[in-house]
């Protein structure tokens, strides 16, 4: 199963169920050499679901001091999509490698 690693809204119960139809099964993980900053959604459907006018965005930084925390959940290739349709253009996804070893996607700033 692909795994997707979440900092922010896909976390959310609501955000699940409405996305992927389920709740999803994860375990905490951590992504290295990134930052973390804001950025306003204006996405009325994005809105609805997270009931968040400000989502946070990670970008690389390479700085070993830097770092995220999040929830690396398994997810089907189906999942993956509708994770990509519920993400906002200033979103693109990548596959990493997290603190614990396992390679998964996250979504970053554009």
């Amino acid at each position: 199963m692909p795994l997707l690693f979440s900092y922010g809204t896909l976390q959310l119960e609501q955000v699940q169920l409405e996305t992927f139809g389920r709740l999803l099964k994860g375990e905490k993980d951590t992504l290295e050499g990134y930052k973390l900053t804001m950025i306003e959604i204006t996405d009325a459907e994005v809105l609805r679901k997270s009931n968040q006018q400000f989502h946070p965005i990670i970008s690389f930084s390479g700085n070993e001091n830097d770092y995220v925390e999040g929830v690396l959940f398994e997810v089907t290739e189906e999942e993956i999509l509708q994770a990509d349709k519920y993400e906002v253009d200033n979103y693109k996804r990548v596959e990493v490698t997290f603190k614990s070893g396992k390679n998964g996607y996250i979504y970053i700033g554009k």
